[in-house]
């Protein structure tokens, strides 16, 4: 087992003091930053208002979400030529389930995952970290592990095996923050019974966590700091929704304007929906107000459908009732669709209900792909609705 993961895909590592996510004015959250600007104490996920305060020579510069898709697309198809059991975790991580791999290749795990690595960055122009083990928790630290840093040599080159029966020794190494899921309030309960680290745990029995954190949780820590992870590698994980939004430079207090990133947002949605040969029943909108309360509101329609017109008129309704819920100023704007289906079942699905008039024409989805083929041509900007520019 392995997991691939992308390091600095959006150049973070090639420039001093630099933090990527967000916005100039602080909005939105970090998704990666320089080595530089970690110390001070920037760390991924923190807001960017909070790290450009404690870093505050940085250059705050945005995700390119497009860009960082279609590379996460193109290094899932080298991993799957590697093995069909890749379960994509997020667009930067992957995991990979490689059993068997040594005695097919005739190669250790440790020189498969050089060939990945190599062939990842001679195919896409991106470097990974390989980590690999006996589970999916000890694969992701050691991809951590393995990600070679400045000032530190070429260290693992890249990839780390932890070989079986090494996976207790291996994780002594590690606080108990790293271990996914140990989140910033678990983190505190733990720290009343003095448990810091990997050691600190480990030291005490099962029985006794447990009489500390309760049956799941005690039993739950007691088998990580340990190694020990049962969850199996998922291949070709379903999509259960496709989701866009925007964080705002500065709040919106205008329908028109959020009507019309509200626009941009159910095109790309329903295009990501149609790329993946689906359809969706459910339509969602999210909205941010200036003082982070987050309020959303649905919709499930009789038909499937795919088109951006026909989104962005569910989409639009959904908005206009949740502005008139709260009228304050927004940050954020998002739209989901869900209740996802191959778009091939629609036809089936159609004639199964008949009783309600379709929302969506045969001309809004014919006029959906002559889109989709004019942006796959000439790019993504080449084509679109009036108003959503």
């Amino acid at each position: 087992m392995a997991v691939a993961r992308l390091v600095d895909p959006t150049g973070a590592g090639r420039a001093r003091l630099l933090i990527v996510g967000g916005s100039a004015e602080g909005r939105g959250v970090v998704t990666s930053a320089s080595y530089e600007a970690r110390a001070y104490g920037v760390r991924s996920a923190m807001s960017t208002a909070r790290a450009a305060r404690l870093c505050p020579g940085a250059m705050v510069v945005p995700v390119p979400w497009e860009a960082c898709a279609d590379k996460s697309r193109e290094i899932g198809a080298v991993l799957r030529r590697f093995t069909p059991v890749v379960e994509q975790a997020s667009s930067d991580e992957s995991y990979l389930d490689l059993t068997g791999t040594a005695e097919l290749y005739g190669e250790s795990l440790a020189d498969t995952g050089r060939r990945i690595r190599e062939a990842v960055r001679s195919e896409t122009a991106l470097t990974v970290s390989i980590g690999g083990g006996t589970s999916k928790l000890v694969a992701k630290l050691a991809a951590g592990v393995a990600k070679p840093r400045p000032g530190e040599g070429t260290g693992t080159d890249g990839v780390m095996v932890v070989p079986a029966g090494g996976e207790a020794e291996f994780m002594l190494q590690f606080a108990l923050a790293d271990i996914p899921h140990v989140g910033p309030r678990f983190q505190e309960r733990l720290a009343r019974f003095g448990l810091r680290s990997v050691g600190d745990a480990v030291r005490h029995d099962r029985a006794t966590l447990i009489g500390w954190l309760g049956d799941r949780e005690g039993a739950w820590l007691y088998e990580r700091v340990r190694g020990v992870d049962h969850t199996q590698v998922a291949a070709n994980r379903e999509t259960k929704s496709v989701s866009r939004d925007e964080t705002f430079p500065m709040d919106l207090d205008d329908d028109a304007a959020l009507a019309a990133k509200l626009l941009t947002l159910a095109d790309r949605a329903s295009a990501d929906v149609r790329a993946a040969g689906l359809v969706a029943r459910t339509v969602t909108v999210k909205l941010r107000d200036a003082d982070f309360t987050t309020r959303q509101a649905s919709r499930t329609l009789s038909h499937p459908v795919r088109s951006d017109r026909a989104v962005y008129v569910v989409a639009q309704a959904l908005l206009k009732r949740l502005r008139a819920t709260r009228r304050v100023p927004a940050r954020l704007v998002g739209v989901a669709l869900s209740q996802l289906a191959p778009a091939s079942e629609d036809a089936q699905l159609s004639l199964l209900e008949p009783a309600a008039e379709p929302l969506e024409t045969e001309r809004d989805r014919t006029l959906a792909d002559v889109i989709d083929t004019v942006r796959e041509k000439f790019g993504h900007d080449a084509l679109s609705r009036g108003g959503s520019r």
